[in-house]
Protein backbone atom coordinates (compact mmCIF):
# COMPACT_ATOMS: atom_id res chain seq x y z
CA UNK A 1 0.00 0.00 0.00
CA UNK A 2 1.50 3.18 -1.01
CA UNK A 3 1.50 5.97 1.93
CA UNK A 4 1.61 9.88 0.68
CA UNK A 5 4.07 12.28 2.31
CA UNK A 6 2.49 14.95 3.95
CA UNK A 7 4.43 18.15 4.38
CA UNK A 8 3.36 20.85 7.39
CA UNK A 9 4.77 24.19 7.30
CA UNK A 10 6.36 23.69 10.71
CA UNK A 11 8.87 25.70 12.54
CA UNK A 12 12.21 23.24 12.67
CA UNK A 13 13.14 23.97 15.90
CA UNK A 14 10.02 22.95 16.91
CA UNK A 15 10.60 19.20 16.25
CA UNK A 16 14.06 19.41 17.74
CA UNK A 17 12.76 21.29 20.90
CA UNK A 18 14.53 20.49 23.85
CA UNK A 19 10.91 20.19 25.94
CA UNK A 20 9.97 16.89 27.65
CA UNK A 21 7.35 16.10 24.84
CA UNK A 22 9.71 17.42 21.18
CA UNK A 23 11.28 14.14 20.81
CA UNK A 24 8.02 12.60 19.40
CA UNK A 25 6.50 15.41 17.42
CA UNK A 26 8.75 14.72 14.32
CA UNK A 27 6.85 10.91 14.85
CA UNK A 28 3.76 11.96 15.09
CA UNK A 29 3.33 14.59 12.65
CA UNK A 30 4.30 11.47 10.45
CA UNK A 31 1.70 9.31 11.56
CA UNK A 32 -1.11 11.57 10.36
CA UNK A 33 -0.35 10.25 6.81
CA UNK A 34 -0.52 6.77 8.31
CA UNK A 35 -3.80 4.67 5.96
CA UNK A 36 -6.71 3.66 8.06
CA UNK A 37 -6.03 0.30 6.87
CA UNK A 38 -2.64 0.13 9.38
CA UNK A 39 -5.01 1.65 12.25
CA UNK A 40 -6.79 -0.84 14.50
CA UNK A 41 -10.48 -0.72 14.42
CA UNK A 42 -12.36 0.88 17.30
CA UNK A 43 -13.96 -1.45 19.57
CA UNK A 44 -17.88 -0.57 20.84
CA UNK A 45 -20.25 -0.15 18.13
CA UNK A 46 -22.88 -3.23 17.08
CA UNK A 47 -22.66 -3.78 13.77
CA UNK A 48 -19.84 -2.19 12.97
CA UNK A 49 -21.46 0.53 11.43
CA UNK A 50 -20.27 4.31 12.53
CA UNK A 51 -19.67 8.24 10.93
CA UNK A 52 -16.55 7.86 9.58
CA UNK A 53 -12.91 9.00 11.48
CA UNK A 54 -12.17 12.59 12.36
CA UNK A 55 -9.35 14.16 11.06
CA UNK A 56 -6.49 13.75 12.48
CA UNK A 57 -5.09 17.10 11.41
CA UNK A 58 -7.91 18.90 13.95
CA UNK A 59 -6.45 17.39 17.57
CA UNK A 60 -2.65 16.73 16.67
CA UNK A 61 -0.78 19.22 18.75
CA UNK A 62 2.37 20.40 16.45
CA UNK A 63 3.79 22.21 19.07
CA UNK A 64 4.31 20.65 22.77
CA UNK A 65 1.49 21.48 25.42
CA UNK A 66 1.73 24.72 27.59
CA UNK A 67 -0.63 23.53 30.17
CA UNK A 68 1.58 23.21 33.06
CA UNK A 69 -0.89 20.21 34.59
CA UNK A 70 -0.46 18.54 31.60
CA UNK A 71 3.50 18.89 31.52
CA UNK A 72 3.45 17.72 35.25
CA UNK A 73 1.58 14.62 34.75
CA UNK A 74 3.77 13.55 31.42
CA UNK A 75 6.64 13.49 33.77
CA UNK A 76 4.70 11.82 36.38
CA UNK A 77 3.63 8.86 34.33
CA UNK A 78 6.29 8.33 32.05
CA UNK A 79 9.79 9.60 34.51
CA UNK A 80 8.27 8.63 37.21
CA UNK A 81 5.67 5.45 36.58
CA UNK A 82 4.55 3.30 39.17
CA UNK A 83 2.98 0.96 36.96
CA UNK A 84 5.54 -2.01 36.07
CA UNK A 85 6.30 -2.06 40.06
CA UNK A 86 2.69 -2.40 40.42
CA UNK A 87 2.03 -4.99 37.72
CA UNK A 88 4.89 -7.20 38.93
CA UNK A 89 2.53 -7.63 42.19
CA UNK A 90 -0.55 -7.88 40.72
CA UNK A 91 0.51 -10.40 38.09
CA UNK A 92 3.24 -12.41 39.55
CA UNK A 93 2.33 -12.44 43.67
CA UNK A 94 -1.54 -12.13 43.42
CA UNK A 95 -1.90 -13.92 40.04
CA UNK A 96 -5.16 -14.61 38.04
CA UNK A 97 -8.38 -13.23 39.74
CA UNK A 98 -10.77 -15.74 38.06
CA UNK A 99 -13.68 -14.36 40.06
CA UNK A 100 -15.16 -14.48 43.69
CA UNK A 101 -12.03 -17.30 44.05
CA UNK A 102 -9.12 -16.57 46.96
CA UNK A 103 -6.74 -14.73 44.10
CA UNK A 104 -9.52 -12.48 43.72
CA UNK A 105 -10.46 -11.53 46.94
CA UNK A 106 -6.96 -11.36 48.08
CA UNK A 107 -6.25 -8.90 45.17
CA UNK A 108 -8.89 -6.66 45.93
CA UNK A 109 -7.52 -6.33 49.26
CA UNK A 110 -4.30 -5.28 47.99
CA UNK A 111 -6.24 -2.91 45.23
CA UNK A 112 -7.82 -1.17 48.63
CA UNK A 113 -4.64 -1.40 50.31
CA UNK A 114 -2.96 0.66 47.82
CA UNK A 115 -5.30 3.67 47.17
CA UNK A 116 -5.29 3.92 51.12
CA UNK A 117 -1.30 4.79 50.96
CA UNK A 118 -2.34 7.44 48.38
CA UNK A 119 -5.40 8.57 50.54
CA UNK A 120 -7.81 7.30 48.00
CA UNK A 121 -10.71 5.94 49.68
CA UNK A 122 -11.51 2.64 48.26
CA UNK A 123 -13.82 -0.37 49.44
CA UNK A 124 -15.38 -3.71 47.77
CA UNK A 125 -18.55 -3.49 47.40
CA UNK A 126 -21.33 -6.48 46.99
CA UNK A 127 -23.07 -6.58 44.24
CA UNK A 128 -24.13 -10.36 44.31
CA UNK A 129 -23.50 -13.51 45.33
CA UNK A 130 -21.05 -16.23 43.58
CA UNK A 131 -19.34 -19.65 43.83
CA UNK A 132 -16.40 -19.53 46.14
CA UNK A 133 -13.68 -21.58 44.72
CA UNK A 134 -10.08 -22.22 45.67
CA UNK A 135 -7.96 -23.82 43.36
CA UNK A 136 -4.59 -26.06 44.38
CA UNK A 137 -2.22 -27.98 42.20
CA UNK A 138 -2.76 -29.46 38.71
CA UNK A 139 -0.99 -32.83 37.10
CA UNK A 140 -1.18 -34.85 34.36
CA UNK A 141 1.13 -38.29 33.22
CA UNK A 142 1.03 -40.43 30.57
CA UNK A 143 1.88 -43.78 32.50
CA UNK A 144 1.00 -46.33 30.01
CA UNK A 145 2.07 -47.14 26.79
CA UNK A 146 5.24 -45.24 27.74
CA UNK A 147 5.82 -42.15 30.63
CA UNK A 148 5.71 -38.48 29.94
CA UNK A 149 4.22 -35.55 31.96
CA UNK A 150 1.44 -34.03 29.75
CA UNK A 151 0.82 -29.69 29.88
CA UNK A 152 -2.67 -29.45 31.07
CA UNK A 153 -4.64 -27.81 33.87
CA UNK A 154 -7.54 -28.29 35.78
CA UNK A 155 -10.49 -25.01 34.61
CA UNK A 156 -12.06 -23.00 36.53
CA UNK A 157 -14.45 -23.92 39.28
CA UNK A 158 -13.56 -27.66 38.54
CA UNK A 159 -14.67 -30.42 40.99
CA UNK A 160 -11.79 -31.88 43.07
CA UNK A 161 -9.89 -35.21 42.03
CA UNK A 162 -9.81 -36.17 45.62
CA UNK A 163 -6.16 -36.87 44.98
CA UNK A 164 -4.28 -38.58 41.76
CA UNK A 165 -6.06 -41.21 40.50
CA UNK A 166 -5.27 -43.62 37.71
CA UNK A 167 -7.62 -44.37 34.39
CA UNK A 168 -7.77 -45.33 31.14
CA UNK A 169 -8.47 -42.71 27.92
CA UNK A 170 -11.28 -42.82 25.81
CA UNK A 171 -12.85 -41.04 22.96
CA UNK A 172 -15.84 -39.88 22.48
CA UNK A 173 -18.02 -42.14 20.57
CA UNK A 174 -19.10 -41.61 17.33
CA UNK A 175 -22.70 -43.01 17.55
CA UNK A 176 -25.87 -41.92 16.28
CA UNK A 177 -28.94 -42.59 18.78
CA UNK A 178 -29.16 -41.04 21.96
CA UNK A 179 -30.12 -44.69 23.24
CA UNK A 180 -26.75 -45.78 21.97
CA UNK A 181 -25.16 -42.94 23.76
CA UNK A 182 -26.69 -44.56 27.03
CA UNK A 183 -25.18 -47.85 26.44
CA UNK A 184 -21.81 -46.38 25.99
CA UNK A 185 -22.18 -44.40 29.24
CA UNK A 186 -22.16 -47.73 31.30
CA UNK A 187 -18.82 -48.35 29.99
CA UNK A 188 -17.33 -45.16 30.83
CA UNK A 189 -17.73 -45.32 34.39
CA UNK A 190 -14.01 -44.83 35.93
CA UNK A 191 -12.26 -43.66 32.92
CA UNK A 192 -11.13 -39.80 31.48
CA UNK A 193 -13.05 -39.35 28.43
CA UNK A 194 -11.69 -36.70 25.65
CA UNK A 195 -14.58 -34.49 24.67
CA UNK A 196 -12.89 -32.29 22.11
CA UNK A 197 -12.36 -32.95 18.35
CA UNK A 198 -8.68 -34.02 17.37
CA UNK A 199 -6.86 -31.25 15.59
CA UNK A 200 -4.84 -32.38 12.55
CA UNK A 201 -1.78 -29.85 13.64
CA UNK A 202 -0.72 -27.92 15.87
CA UNK A 203 1.56 -25.50 13.85
CA UNK A 204 0.89 -22.01 13.21
CA UNK A 205 -1.57 -22.20 10.17
CA UNK A 206 1.16 -19.09 8.81
CA UNK A 207 3.79 -21.89 8.91
CA UNK A 208 1.84 -24.17 6.56
CA UNK A 209 0.96 -20.84 4.34
CA UNK A 210 4.87 -20.26 4.40
CA UNK A 211 6.58 -23.71 4.19
CA UNK A 212 4.14 -25.86 2.90
CA UNK A 213 3.87 -27.30 -0.42
CA UNK A 214 1.38 -26.05 -2.82
CA UNK A 215 -2.11 -27.06 -1.23
CA UNK A 216 -0.99 -27.94 2.20
CA UNK A 217 -2.44 -25.12 4.03
CA UNK A 218 -5.61 -25.68 2.30
CA UNK A 219 -5.58 -29.68 3.25
CA UNK A 220 -4.72 -28.59 7.07
CA UNK A 221 -7.73 -26.40 6.93
CA UNK A 222 -9.92 -28.63 5.24
CA UNK A 223 -9.23 -31.46 7.60
CA UNK A 224 -9.77 -29.28 10.69
CA UNK A 225 -13.11 -27.91 9.84
CA UNK A 226 -14.30 -31.70 8.60
CA UNK A 227 -13.28 -33.14 12.38
CA UNK A 228 -14.93 -30.14 13.93
CA UNK A 229 -18.58 -30.62 11.83
CA UNK A 230 -17.98 -34.41 12.43
CA UNK A 231 -17.21 -34.07 16.12
CA UNK A 232 -20.37 -31.76 16.80
CA UNK A 233 -22.41 -34.36 16.11
CA UNK A 234 -21.14 -36.75 18.93
CA UNK A 235 -20.98 -34.37 21.63
CA UNK A 236 -25.16 -33.56 21.22
CA UNK A 237 -26.11 -37.95 21.94
CA UNK A 238 -25.55 -37.22 25.49
CA UNK A 239 -27.38 -34.47 26.44
CA UNK A 240 -26.12 -31.30 28.52
CA UNK A 241 -21.89 -31.51 28.57
CA UNK A 242 -22.15 -30.77 32.29
CA UNK A 243 -24.50 -33.62 33.79
CA UNK A 244 -23.65 -37.09 31.60
CA UNK A 245 -20.38 -37.29 32.87
CA UNK A 246 -21.81 -37.21 36.77
CA UNK A 247 -24.08 -39.60 35.43
CA UNK A 248 -21.79 -41.83 33.87
CA UNK A 249 -19.17 -41.93 36.64
CA UNK A 250 -16.35 -40.67 34.57
CA UNK A 251 -12.90 -40.15 36.27
CA UNK A 252 -12.48 -36.88 34.75
CA UNK A 253 -13.16 -35.16 31.40
CA UNK A 254 -10.11 -33.43 28.88
CA UNK A 255 -10.36 -30.48 26.68
CA UNK A 256 -8.71 -28.80 24.62
CA UNK A 257 -9.13 -24.93 22.93
CA UNK A 258 -5.99 -24.52 20.81
CA UNK A 259 -5.35 -20.72 20.34
CA UNK A 260 -3.73 -21.37 16.60
CA UNK A 261 -0.24 -21.25 18.38
CA UNK A 262 2.39 -23.91 19.40
CA UNK A 263 1.81 -24.52 23.17
CA UNK A 264 -1.29 -21.68 23.48
CA UNK A 265 -4.70 -22.69 24.59
CA UNK A 266 -7.45 -20.70 25.58
CA UNK A 267 -8.57 -22.25 29.23
CA UNK A 268 -11.94 -21.46 31.04
CA UNK A 269 -14.26 -22.95 33.40
CA UNK A 270 -18.06 -23.30 34.42
CA UNK A 271 -19.17 -23.50 38.48
CA UNK A 272 -21.72 -25.74 36.26
CA UNK A 273 -19.29 -28.46 36.36
CA UNK A 274 -19.63 -32.02 37.62
CA UNK A 275 -16.87 -33.83 37.37
CA UNK A 276 -12.90 -33.01 37.45
CA UNK A 277 -12.76 -30.91 34.06
CA UNK A 278 -8.98 -30.41 32.77
CA UNK A 279 -7.38 -28.40 29.61
CA UNK A 280 -4.69 -30.45 27.62
CA UNK A 281 -2.45 -29.02 25.46
CA UNK A 282 -3.48 -29.24 21.86
CA UNK A 283 0.72 -31.31 21.49
CA UNK A 284 -0.75 -33.49 24.12
CA UNK A 285 -4.27 -34.14 23.32
CA UNK A 286 -3.78 -35.17 20.20
CA UNK A 287 -1.13 -37.47 21.40
CA UNK A 288 -3.81 -39.03 23.52
CA UNK A 289 -6.37 -39.13 21.01
CA UNK A 290 -4.09 -40.71 18.50
CA UNK A 291 -3.35 -43.46 20.89
CA UNK A 292 -6.62 -44.34 22.60
CA UNK A 293 -8.58 -44.28 18.30
CA UNK A 294 -5.17 -46.94 17.88
CA UNK A 295 -6.39 -49.06 20.32
CA UNK A 296 -2.99 -48.46 22.10
CA UNK A 297 -4.73 -48.56 25.59
CA UNK A 298 -3.49 -45.22 26.97
CA UNK A 299 -3.96 -44.68 31.00
CA UNK A 300 -2.93 -41.87 32.47
CA UNK A 301 -2.62 -40.34 36.40
CA UNK A 302 -4.24 -37.15 36.92
CA UNK A 303 -4.71 -35.04 40.14
CA UNK A 304 -6.23 -31.79 40.39
CA UNK A 305 -6.83 -30.32 43.57
CA UNK A 306 -9.77 -27.37 44.63
CA UNK A 307 -11.42 -26.38 47.38
CA UNK A 308 -15.53 -25.52 46.37
CA UNK A 309 -17.21 -23.64 49.51
CA UNK A 310 -20.53 -22.46 47.96
CA UNK A 311 -22.14 -19.26 47.17
CA UNK A 312 -20.81 -16.62 48.69
CA UNK A 313 -20.72 -12.64 48.40
CA UNK A 314 -19.06 -11.16 45.34
CA UNK A 315 -17.70 -7.65 45.19
CA UNK A 316 -16.52 -4.59 42.74
CA UNK A 317 -13.63 -2.35 44.21
CA UNK A 318 -14.57 1.26 44.18
CA UNK A 319 -12.44 4.12 44.66
CA UNK A 320 -13.19 7.97 44.79
CA UNK A 321 -11.55 10.91 44.28
CA UNK A 322 -14.25 13.51 45.89
CA UNK A 323 -15.09 16.57 43.73
CA UNK A 324 -14.21 19.96 45.12
CA UNK A 325 -16.65 22.36 43.31
CA UNK A 326 -18.85 19.57 41.57
CA UNK A 327 -19.00 16.72 43.86
CA UNK A 328 -22.08 15.08 42.40
CA UNK A 329 -20.80 15.17 38.82
CA UNK A 330 -19.18 12.60 37.95
CA UNK A 331 -15.73 11.39 35.96
CA UNK A 332 -15.51 7.12 35.70
CA UNK A 333 -12.35 5.21 35.05
CA UNK A 334 -13.65 1.62 34.39
CA UNK A 335 -11.45 -1.49 33.65
CA UNK A 336 -12.35 -5.43 34.46
CA UNK A 337 -10.84 -6.80 37.49
CA UNK A 338 -11.46 -10.60 36.98
CA UNK A 339 -9.59 -12.52 34.68
CA UNK A 340 -9.69 -16.14 33.92
CA UNK A 341 -7.04 -18.44 35.48
CA UNK A 342 -5.23 -20.46 32.88
CA UNK A 343 -2.13 -17.91 33.81
CA UNK A 344 -1.68 -14.47 35.42
CA UNK A 345 -4.61 -13.00 33.39
CA UNK A 346 -1.53 -10.29 32.70
CA UNK A 347 -3.06 -8.27 29.26
CA UNK A 348 -6.85 -9.27 30.33
CA UNK A 349 -7.38 -7.55 31.63
CA UNK A 350 -4.48 -7.08 34.56
CA UNK A 351 -3.10 -4.27 32.13
CA UNK A 352 -7.05 -2.53 32.13
CA UNK A 353 -6.34 -2.78 35.70
CA UNK A 354 -3.09 -1.27 36.23
CA UNK A 355 -3.52 1.65 33.85
CA UNK A 356 -6.73 2.63 35.59
CA UNK A 357 -4.66 2.14 39.13
CA UNK A 358 -2.01 4.18 37.71
CA UNK A 359 -3.97 7.29 35.95
CA UNK A 360 -5.64 7.58 39.56
CA UNK A 361 -2.22 7.36 41.05
CA UNK A 362 -1.00 10.49 38.76
CA UNK A 363 -4.20 12.33 39.06
CA UNK A 364 -3.83 12.35 42.99
CA UNK A 365 -0.30 13.08 43.12
CA UNK A 366 -0.70 16.06 40.37
CA UNK A 367 -4.62 17.03 40.40
CA UNK A 368 -5.71 16.16 43.78
CA UNK A 369 -8.56 18.52 44.06
CA UNK A 370 -10.90 17.96 40.90
CA UNK A 371 -14.01 19.67 40.49
CA UNK A 372 -16.06 16.39 39.82
CA UNK A 373 -15.84 13.24 41.90
CA UNK A 374 -13.36 10.65 40.01
CA UNK A 375 -14.81 7.60 40.51
CA UNK A 376 -12.28 3.79 39.56
CA UNK A 377 -14.55 0.96 39.22
CA UNK A 378 -12.48 -2.19 39.18
CA UNK A 379 -15.41 -4.60 38.36
CA UNK A 380 -15.97 -8.16 39.21
CA UNK A 381 -17.47 -10.62 37.28
CA UNK A 382 -16.91 -9.53 33.67
CA UNK A 383 -16.10 -12.68 32.12
CA UNK A 384 -19.67 -13.91 33.15
CA UNK A 385 -21.26 -11.39 31.27
CA UNK A 386 -20.47 -8.12 32.37
CA UNK A 387 -22.14 -8.67 36.07
CA UNK A 388 -20.42 -6.37 37.89
CA UNK A 389 -20.25 -3.12 36.10
CA UNK A 390 -24.10 -3.88 34.77
CA UNK A 391 -24.71 -4.42 38.39
CA UNK A 392 -22.78 -0.91 39.30
CA UNK A 393 -25.60 0.64 36.82
CA UNK A 394 -28.56 -1.15 38.26
CA UNK A 395 -27.76 -0.06 42.15
CA UNK A 396 -26.42 4.09 41.26
CA UNK A 397 -28.86 5.69 38.82
CA UNK A 398 -28.02 9.05 40.61
CA UNK A 399 -24.48 8.73 39.49
CA UNK A 400 -25.04 7.00 36.00
CA UNK A 401 -27.51 9.73 35.83
CA UNK A 402 -24.91 12.80 36.35
CA UNK A 403 -21.41 10.93 35.02
CA UNK A 404 -19.86 13.56 32.74
CA UNK A 405 -17.35 11.68 30.86
CA UNK A 406 -15.29 8.15 31.53
CA UNK A 407 -12.58 5.85 29.97
CA UNK A 408 -12.64 1.73 29.54
CA UNK A 409 -9.71 -0.32 28.69
CA UNK A 410 -10.10 -4.00 28.12
CA UNK A 411 -8.05 -5.12 24.99
CA UNK A 412 -4.62 -6.55 25.94
CA UNK A 413 -1.10 -4.43 26.69
CA UNK A 414 -1.12 -2.23 23.27
CA UNK A 415 -1.22 1.55 23.70
CA UNK A 416 -4.11 3.19 22.82
CA UNK A 417 -4.68 3.77 19.44
CA UNK A 418 -8.60 4.64 19.20
CA UNK A 419 -11.03 5.78 20.88
CA UNK A 420 -14.81 7.18 19.94
CA UNK A 421 -18.17 9.16 21.08
CA UNK A 422 -19.99 6.17 20.87
CA UNK A 423 -23.56 7.73 20.58
CA UNK A 424 -23.43 10.44 22.44
CA UNK A 425 -23.80 13.37 19.93
CA UNK A 426 -21.96 16.17 22.36
CA UNK A 427 -18.83 13.56 22.74
CA UNK A 428 -17.14 13.99 19.75
CA UNK A 429 -16.29 17.75 19.66
CA UNK A 430 -15.44 16.98 24.11
CA UNK A 431 -13.05 14.41 22.26
CA UNK A 432 -11.37 16.53 20.18
CA UNK A 433 -11.16 19.32 23.28
CA UNK A 434 -9.61 16.70 25.21
CA UNK A 435 -7.21 15.66 22.32
CA UNK A 436 -5.85 18.77 21.64
CA UNK A 437 -3.97 19.70 24.59
CA UNK A 438 -2.38 16.20 24.94
CA UNK A 439 1.26 15.56 23.86
CA UNK A 440 1.96 14.34 20.54
CA UNK A 441 3.65 11.36 21.41
CA UNK A 442 0.00 10.53 23.02
CA UNK A 443 -1.97 11.44 20.27
CA UNK A 444 -0.05 11.01 17.06
CA UNK A 445 -1.28 7.26 16.07
CA UNK A 446 -4.63 7.60 17.49
CA UNK A 447 -7.56 7.82 15.39
CA UNK A 448 -10.66 9.35 16.87
CA UNK A 449 -13.75 7.73 15.27
CA UNK A 450 -17.35 8.99 14.40
CA UNK A 451 -20.38 8.59 16.30
CA UNK A 452 -21.62 4.87 16.60
CA UNK A 453 -24.26 2.81 18.64
CA UNK A 454 -24.00 1.72 22.06
CA UNK A 455 -21.16 -0.31 22.60
CA UNK A 456 -22.64 -3.93 22.51
CA UNK A 457 -21.61 -7.01 24.96
CA UNK A 458 -17.90 -7.15 24.86
CA UNK A 459 -16.77 -5.15 27.97
CA UNK A 460 -17.63 -2.36 30.64
CA UNK A 461 -18.42 0.48 28.72
CA UNK A 462 -21.70 -1.31 27.33
CA UNK A 463 -23.24 -1.47 30.53
CA UNK A 464 -22.87 2.73 30.99
CA UNK A 465 -23.90 3.13 27.20
CA UNK A 466 -27.11 1.64 27.15
CA UNK A 467 -27.97 3.33 30.27
CA UNK A 468 -27.17 6.86 27.76
CA UNK A 469 -24.04 7.25 30.13
CA UNK A 470 -20.94 8.65 28.40
CA UNK A 471 -18.46 6.21 29.30
CA UNK A 472 -15.89 5.51 25.98
CA UNK A 473 -14.17 1.76 25.21
CA UNK A 474 -10.84 2.67 24.07
CA UNK A 475 -8.39 0.53 21.49
CA UNK A 476 -5.11 -0.13 21.36
CA UNK A 477 -2.45 -1.70 19.00
CA UNK A 478 -3.52 -5.41 19.29
CA UNK A 479 0.20 -7.41 19.92
CA UNK A 480 -1.04 -9.83 18.42
CA UNK A 481 -3.80 -10.26 21.49
CA UNK A 482 -6.53 -12.76 20.28
CA UNK A 483 -4.47 -15.39 19.86
CA UNK A 484 -1.17 -15.56 21.75
CA UNK A 485 -3.03 -13.63 25.12
CA UNK A 486 -6.60 -13.59 25.32
CA UNK A 487 -8.13 -16.20 27.93
CA UNK A 488 -4.81 -18.06 27.38
CA UNK A 489 -2.63 -19.97 29.48
CA UNK A 490 0.46 -17.54 27.75
CA UNK A 491 -1.39 -14.37 29.74
CA UNK A 492 1.69 -13.38 31.84
CA UNK A 493 3.63 -10.76 33.39
CA UNK A 494 6.48 -10.65 30.54
CA UNK A 495 3.64 -10.13 27.62
CA UNK A 496 3.24 -7.25 29.28
CA UNK A 497 4.80 -3.74 27.50
CA UNK A 498 6.03 -1.49 30.12
CA UNK A 499 6.35 1.85 27.32
CA UNK A 500 2.81 1.22 26.11
CA UNK A 501 1.41 0.57 30.16
CA UNK A 502 2.64 4.01 30.44
CA UNK A 503 1.72 5.87 28.04
CA UNK A 504 -2.05 4.69 28.41
CA UNK A 505 -2.13 5.28 32.35
CA UNK A 506 -0.87 8.80 31.65
CA UNK A 507 -2.92 9.07 28.80
CA UNK A 508 -5.80 8.31 31.06
CA UNK A 509 -4.84 10.48 33.67
CA UNK A 510 -5.08 13.08 30.98
CA UNK A 511 -8.17 12.50 29.19
CA UNK A 512 -9.84 13.33 33.08
CA UNK A 513 -8.01 16.07 33.78
CA UNK A 514 -9.30 17.54 30.74
CA UNK A 515 -12.80 16.45 30.82
CA UNK A 516 -12.76 18.02 34.42
CA UNK A 517 -12.23 21.07 33.01
CA UNK A 518 -15.49 21.41 31.10
CA UNK A 519 -18.04 23.88 32.29
CA UNK A 520 -21.26 22.01 31.71
CA UNK A 521 -22.38 18.51 31.91
CA UNK A 522 -22.17 16.48 28.86
CA UNK A 523 -25.55 16.09 27.56
CA UNK A 524 -27.47 13.15 27.28
CA UNK A 525 -28.41 13.48 23.59
CA UNK A 526 -27.64 10.37 21.58
CA UNK A 527 -28.29 9.36 17.77
CA UNK A 528 -31.57 6.87 17.10
CA UNK A 529 -30.37 6.31 13.99
CA UNK A 530 -27.70 5.29 11.74
CA UNK A 531 -27.93 5.52 8.14
CA UNK A 532 -31.47 3.61 7.85
CA UNK A 533 -31.13 1.43 10.92
CA UNK A 534 -32.61 2.78 14.00
CA UNK A 535 -30.38 2.51 17.23
CA UNK A 536 -31.92 1.39 20.63
CA UNK A 537 -31.19 1.08 24.34
CA UNK A 538 -31.38 -1.12 26.43
CA UNK A 539 -29.53 -2.51 29.21
CA UNK A 540 -29.16 -6.35 30.29
CA UNK A 541 -29.65 -7.36 33.82
CA UNK A 542 -26.53 -7.84 35.56
CA UNK A 543 -26.45 -11.56 36.80
CA UNK A 544 -25.70 -11.60 40.69
CA UNK A 545 -26.19 -15.49 41.44
CA UNK A 546 -24.26 -18.57 40.20
CA UNK A 547 -27.50 -20.71 39.69
CA UNK A 548 -29.04 -17.39 37.41
CA UNK A 549 -25.95 -17.48 35.03
CA UNK A 550 -26.01 -19.48 31.34
CA UNK A 551 -22.50 -19.63 31.25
Amino acid sequence: MRVERICFNLNPGALMSRTPFGSGLLLAVTALALPAALVAQRPGGPGGQQQPRIDTTLYVRTTPPSNPVIQKMWAEGMERSQVMTLAQVLLDSIGPRLTNTDRFDAGQEWLVHMYGKWGVPAQRQQYGTWEKWERGISHVDLVFPRIRSLEGMMLGWSPSTMGPVEADVVTLPDLETPEQFAEWMKTARGKVVLTSPPNPSCRMPSQYTEFGTEGAAERIQRERAEASSAWRARTLLGGNPNEWPKTAGVTAIFTTNWSQYPGVNKVFGTPKQQVPTFDISCEDYNLLFRLASNNQSPRVRVQGASRSMGEQPVHNVIATIKGSEKPNEYIVLSAHYDSWDGASGATDNGTGTLTMLEAARILKTIYPNPKRTIIVGHWGGEEQGLNGSRAFVEDNPEIVARVHAGFNQDNGTGRIVNGGPGPFVGGQEAWLRYLRELPAELTGGFRLGGLSGPAGGGTDHAAFQCAKSPVYGTGGVSWDYSRSTWHTNRDTYDKVVPEDLKHNATMIAMLVYMADQDSELLSREVITKLGERDVTYSCPKATRRTQDSSR
